[in-house]
């Protein structure tokens, strides 16, 4: 599943997932995988709900470890590339936390949780993509770790701006 070992330990969170060696900008940390779930599933009102990716419009898949132990943070060194890779967005080093935006697979207009990530500039809740800070939005598109369905409607909506 990973090209390199990852240690899951405790964390100021609950657990997190950690680096096990240095990982550079763009590196392959993990390819997430899982069960698929449509979104009128019922799993979304059960506990496990909380742990589902969403990579389509209307598509999911239940993370199961390592990479369900992968934190939030408002300010991520990794994100999601191709709907399912978990890569490197800066350096990494060995015992460093790995963690992702959530925000960046979100939109649904189904669930938010408050954020506890303890970044400088954390926007206080995870939410759907729409609703963080637009430079924020560019930033992650600009480094392509936005699932693809969200980035496409993204652009479609700038372009529909643009031409209004």
């Amino acid at each position: 599943m990973n090209t390199k070992p990852l240690r899951v330990s405790s964390c100021e969170l609950g657990r997190g997932l950690f680096a096990t060696c240095d990982y550079g900008p763009g590196e392959l940390i993990l390819r997430l995988s899982g069960p698929r779930f449509e979104r009128d599933d019922p799993i979304h009102k059960t506990d496990a709900g909380a742990n589902l990716l969403q990579t389509g419009k209307r598509t999911y898949i239940l993370l199961g470890p390592p990479g369900v132990f992968a934190n939030h943070s408002c300010d991520p060194n990794a994100g999601i590339s191709h709907n399912r890779r978990l890569v490197a967005l800066r350096s990494i080093v060995s015992g460093e936390e790995i963690r992702f935006d959530y925000s960046t697979t979100m939109d649904e207009e189904m669930w938010t949780m408050p954020c506890r990530c303890g970044a400088p500039g954390c926007r206080g809740v995870v939410e759907d993509f729409v609703r963080i800070p637009t430079k924020v939005q560019q930033r992650y598109l600009e480094l392509g770790v936005v699932q693809g369905f969200i980035a496409r409607k993204w652009r479609m909506r700038q372009e529909h701006a643009a031409g209004a």
